[in-house]
C-alpha cells in the first residue's frame, strides 16, 4: 500500500506547496493554503533509458526487428471529417463572442462579479434554446421557487419544470404553441449541489445543454475539502468535462470572481474548459460587456454588449449610440474616436479636463483608457507641442466607461487634452483616428476602412487620419496628417474675435 503524501493547495490561485504557509508564495493571499492528500501510484513508470518493464517483455532485451506500429493512435488521414453545426443561442451578441454560435459538446465558463447578471443571461439563453433542445438548469444557489420567480420577472415563455426526488412538477405554464419539430425540447430546473446527483440526472434526462450555476457550489462527496476549494472545483469540472465530451452535452458553467478579480482557481478551470467568457460592467450602470478570454472554436477579440432593463438583459444593436455623447451641445475638451473591438467598430466620446495643479507632482487619472499611454501622450504634448503638462492636472475618461485601450485612440486623447487646455470645442462632426508616436508623429492603425464606414454611417462629416493610408470612397471628408501639431490645427478651429473681445478690460 503506497504511503499517502500530504501537500497544500492555494484556494485562490491553485499553487501547490509542500508545507503550510500563512501566506501563499505564489499569489500572496493569507490563510488560503488547504491541506490535500494524494496517494502515490504503485505502478512502475517505464523508463526511456534502460530496457525494463513492458519493454523487456516485448523485446526480451533485443532491439526492434520490425518497424514500429501504432496501437491506438491515428493519423490525420484516418480521422473522419465531421461538420460541426453550431446552435443559435437566440442572442446575436452571445453568438458573436462564441465565434458563431454554441458548439455541441463544448464547455463554456462564464465569470463575472456578483450581481452583474450571469444567472439572468443564462436563464434567458436557456429559455431560447429550450424551444428546440432539452435544457437542464442546475442551480446550487437558489431553490426552484426562486428560479421560478426570476423566470416570471424575465418573461420566460417556455414551460419551467422543477426536478425533485419524486417527480417532475410544472411550475410555469407554457404560452407558446407546441412545435412538432421540437418534441422533447423543454427546460428543466434541478436545485442540487451534489455532483453525483447531478451526473445521475444528466444520465437519466440526457439533455442537449446543461447549465451549472455555479461551479463553486457543486461538491464531490468523496473529497474532504469544502465546496469552492481548488480540489472541489478541479474534480467537479473534470467530471463534467468528461460527460460533455463522451455524451455530447454542452456545458455552460458559472464561475464566481474573487476580490482580486479572478475566477476561483483560474489556472485550474481555464485549461480545462473550451471557452472562457467574462461578463463585465458597472453593476450600477445599465450596459454589460461580454468578452472572450479563451476560445478553442473562434476568435478571442470579439465583444458582446447588453443592456440591463426591467425584464432582463437586452441586446444593444448599435453600441455607438450608447457610448456617444450629445453632439448637439458639445463641451470643451471632448473628442470623438472610433475604437475596434475585434471586427466591431464602436464610436466613443472621450472627455478630458486639465487644470493648474496645487501639488508638487501633478495628478493623472484615466477612466476607460490605458494609464501608461495617457502619461506617454502627456509627455509628447509637452515636448513636441509645448504645452506645460508638468504643471497641470490631467483627467481623461471615456463616455459610458468603455475600455478603449488600443493605440488608435491616442490622437483623440491628445486632441481632447489640448482642447481642454485651450478651452476650445472640437468640431462635433469630426472623428479622430491615429496612433501618436514619441516623436510627435501620427502613425497608421489597422482596420481603417471599417472605422471610416462606421463614422460615415453615423453622420460624421470629417475624419482626421494618419497620412499615407489608403482610404475608401465614402461620404466623408478625409484630412490626412503626419504630425500631432497638424492634427491640432485641423481639429480645433480658430477662435473668431468679436467686437466685445476687442474692447479693453476694466483693469486695462
Amino acid at each position: 500500500m503506497p504511503k499517502p503524501k500530504t501537500f497544500f493547495v492555494c484556494n485562490e490561485c491553485g499553487a501547490e506547496s509542500p508545507q503550510w504557509f500563512g501566506k501563499c508564495p505564489a499569489c500572496g493571499t493569507y490563510n488560503s493554503l488547504e491541506e490535500q492528500i494524494s496517494i502515490q501510484s504503485s505502478v512502475d513508470v517505464p523508463s526511456r533509458g534502460g530496457v525494463s518493464g513492458w519493454q523487456s517483455t516485448q523485446t526480451n532485451g533485443k532491439s526492434h526487428a520490425k518497424p514500429a506500429k501504432a496501437r491506438a493512435s491515428l493519423t490525420f488521414n484516418q480521422i473522419t471529417d465531421r461538420q460541426i453545426a453550431r446552435w443559435e443561442s437566440g442572442y446575436g451578441e452571445l453568438d458573436r463572442v462564441l465565434g458563431g454560435g454554441v458548439v455541441p459538446g463544448s464547455m463554456v465558463l462564464i465569470g463575472g462579479d456578483p450581481g452583474i447578471g450571469k444567472s439572468t443571461l443564462l436563464l434567458q439563453v436557456s429559455n431560447q434554446l429550450a424551444q428546440k433542445y432539452r435544457i437542464l438548469y442546475v442551480t446550487g444557489e437558489e431553490s426552484g421557487q426562486q428560479v421560478k420567480l426570476r423566470a416570471s420577472r424575465l418573461g420566460v415563455s417556455k414551460s419551467l419544470n422543477v426536478v425533485n426526488d419524486e417527480n417532475t412538477t410544472v411550475v410555469l405554464d407554457a404560452t407558446l404553441p407546441i412545435d412538432p419539430d421540437s418534441i422533447g425540447a423543454d427546460l428543466y430546473v434541478l436545485p442540487e449541489t451534489d455532483l453525483e446527483e447531478i451526473l445521475r440526472e444528466i444520465d437519466s434526462l440526457k439533455p442537449n445543454v446543461a447549465v451549472i450555476d455555479s461551479i463553486q457550489t457543486v461538491f464531490f462527496p468523496a473529497l474532504t475539502s469544502a465546496p469552492g476549494s481548488v480540489a472541489q472545483v478541479r474534480e467537479c469540472t473534470a467530471a463534467l468535462m468528461k460527460v460533455a465530451k463522451h455524451e455530447d452535452v454542452t456545458m455552460l458553467i458559472v464561475g464566481h470572481v474573487t476580490k482580486e478579480g479572478a475566477i476561483a482557481g483560474p489556472k485550474v478551470l481555464e485549461h480545462l474548459v473550451d471557452t472562457v467568457l467574462y461578463f463585465e460592467g458597472d453593476r450600477f450602470a445599465s450596459h454589460r460587456l461580454l468578452r472572450t478570454v479563451k476560445n478553442r472554436f473562434g476568435a478571442t477579440h470579439e465583444i458582446g454588449i447588453f443592456e440591463m432593463v426591467t425584464d432582463g438583459l437586452r441586446e444593444v444593436a448599435n453600441p455607438s449610440e450608447l457610448f456617444l455623447g450629445n453632439r448637439d451641445d458639445p463641451a470643451p475638451g471632448t473628442a470623438i474616436v472610433v475604437a475596434c473591438e475585434g471586427t466591431r467598430p464602436i464610436v466613443v466620446e472621450l472627455q478630458a479636463l486639465v487644470s493648474p495643479t496645487s501639488y508638487p507632482s501633478p495628478r493623472r487619472a484615466g477612466t476607460g483608457v490605458d494609464y501608461n499611454r495617457l502619461v506617454q501622450i502627456l509627455a509628447v504634448l509637452e515636448k513636441r507641442v509645448g504645452i506645460p503638462m508638468s504643471k497641470l492636472d490631467s483627467y481623461v475618461a471615456s463616455a459610458g466607461g468603455l475600455n478603449v485601450e488600443e493605440p488608435a485612440v491616442d490622437l483623440g486623447i491628445a486632441i481632447a487634452i489640448v482642447a481642454s487646455f485651450r478651452d476650445r470645442i472640437v468640431d462635433p462632426g469630426t472623428v479622430l483616428i491615429g496612433e501618436v508616436g514619441l516623436g510627435g508623429q501620427v502613425r497608421s492603425v489597422s482596420q481603417m476602412e471599417l472605422r471610416l464606414k462606421e463614422a460615415a454611417k453615423l453622420g460624421f462629416k470629417r475624419a482626421i487620419v494618419p497620412k499615407g493610408t489608403k482610404f475608401p470612397d465614402l461620404n466623408i471628408e478625409i484630412l490626412p496628417v503626419s504630425k500631432v501639431i497638424d492634427a491640432i490645427i485641423a481639429a480645433i478651429p480658430h477662435q473668431e474675435l468679436t467686437a466685445d473681445d476687442l474692447e479693453p478690460d476694466e483693469e486695462e
